[in-house]
């Protein structure tokens, strides 16, 4: 199973847009609810600010991962599709932009510097993975 080419650059440039829609899906949850906290003043630990901007980084994509494909499928089957993406991909995504921001600014903030980084960080972390399932599984998110 290990034993496949990471020089494919046909499937390295599939698995990069397969992981830029799951991190415009995740992104507006995680990003939004960062926003949003920090807006409102509200006083969580950081720990629980990130928790809740991780879950709603996961339902974002999930929903937004189900729009795209209802254009392709029914409502229910485009939901159990979106639904049985990669977690692991969008777990791991969400982990290291949330880990980025702690480690940049300290906390749970968004400042124009650290979205970026944030970005990267989330594209990257799940990149690998993510070609690995297409290259050695023939499963891809879209």
């Amino acid at each position: 199973m290990l034993n496949i080419s990471w020089t494919c650059k046909h499937t390295w440039k599939r698995a990069s847009y397969n992981t830029s829609w799951c991190l415009l899906g995740c992104s507006i949850g995680d990003l939004g609810t960062i926003a949003y906290a920090q807006w409102i003043g509200l006083n969580w630990p950081v720990w629980q600010i990130m928790a809740l901007a991780i879950i709603n980084g996961l339902l974002s994509s999930i929903a937004l991962e189900t729009l795209i494909l209802s254009r392709q499928m029914g409502l229910f089957m485009a939901f159990k599709t979106a639904i049985g993406m990669s977690l692991i991909s969008m777990i791991g995504m969400e982990l290291a932009m949330n880990v980025t921001d702690v480690l940049l600014t300290g906390g749970a903030y968004l400042t124009w510097w650290v979205i970026p980084p944030m970005l990267m960080a989330g594209f990257l972390a799940p990149l690998p993975y993510n070609y690995w399932r297409l290259k050695a599984l023939g499963k891809a998110c879209h």
